[in-house]
């Protein structure tokens, strides 16, 4: 078996598409299973040992359920994603997945309990975290190469009664973008020159472009490196091909997110919220369907439990 996939969904059409949950679970299924059925307890693919069960609601049997006859257990194509012991319709995952995959700074939690009519913030909140958990991309094997911008900033979101400047509740982000490829953006414990050096080693591949501003902690990244700087305390922000401007812009519409959409973000949860900015900037190329369906592939294998404390 061999699901198809149509690959540019646009919101209208999965509202008119999967109007109930059998429809978007037989989409989940085609995204996950695209070459065939595999068991997700033992990963076996021979799909003549697969055999369905009839959906049951008196006998609480439900749909989409599947015998593997190698290992003897049961299964549905949420098994081992971030859909598993979900009880919120698998169409509104649907729709959520879209919303956060299209809107260029995010969707709040307030807005996708309104919008799907779910029944708590806090079930919108461990929604978005589940969607932004299954974002995160895992170690990388590969590394940047080619010319490769790197900055860090302050996240948090405003506070009130403090400058402009001010540090404080704000946690330090380093990223590091690509010319025309990819970004990586992370949280790191003190914006020191040992972790933004380690941060361009652990990345991009010796030999590369790498650009930056001033700061003193940059200082040294000749060695193994191309290291360029541009000047921006003596107002110095384009010389030739110096330049941080990809990278700083990729940091404009992290912090439009953070102050316009999600107003304040914990050190806690900072890693989340950059796994879906990251994201949607890898694919910021990519129709709003092919982000949320390159988004939907990364499902497999994540899951996240997480204990609300009052």
């Amino acid at each position: 078996m061999k699901a198809k996939v149509k690959n540019e969904l646009t919101l209208i059409q999965i509202i008119d598409q999967f109007p109930t949950d059998d429809a978007a679970r037989e989409h989940l299924e085609g995204i996950r299973w695209h070459d065939g059925v595999v068991c997700p307890h033992c990963k076996c693919s021979d799909q003549s040992k697969f055999s369905s069960i009839a959906a049951n609601k008196e006998k609480k049997v439900r749909a989409g359920l599947r015998w593997c006859a190698n290992c003897e257990k049961q299964f549905t194509v949420t098994i081992g994603t971030i859909f598993e012991d979900s009880h919120i319709p698998l169409r509104k995952w649907l729709i959520a997945w879209y919303m956060i995959c299209s809107s260029k700074k995010g969707v709040s939690s307030l807005q996708l309990q309104r919008q799907l009519e779910l029944g708590s913030y806090r079930t919108a909140l461990f929604m978005t975290h589940r969607i932004r958990y299954a974002l995160h991309d895992p170690a990388f094997t590969d590394k940047l190469d080619g010319t490769v911008e790197v900055d860090e900033t302050w996240v948090g979101g405003k506070q009130k009664g403090v400058g402009h400047g001010s540090k404080v509740h704000k946690t330090p982000v380093v990223a590091l973008v690509q010319r025309g490829g990819k970004v990586r953006s992370h949280v790191t414990h003190r914006v020191t020159a040992y972790n933004l050096k380690k941060a361009v080693h652990d990345n991009v591949e010796l030999g590369s472009k790498v650009m930056t501003d001033d700061f003193a902690g940059y200082k040294g990244l000749r060695d193994g490196f191309k290291h360029q700087s541009v000047n921006h305390s003596k107002g110095e922000y384009v010389r030739g091909d110096a330049h941080t401007n990809t990278v700083e812009g990729f940091f404009s519409l992290l912090k439009r997110g953070v102050v316009g959409t999600f107003h304040s973000i914990s050190r806690e949860h900072l890693p989340l919220y950059l796994a879906e900015f990251n994201h949607r900037w890898n694919y910021r190329k990519s129709t709003d369907g092919e982000r949320t369906l390159a988004g939907l592939r990364k499902m497999e294998g994540k899951r996240l439990t997480y204990k609300f404390v009052d």
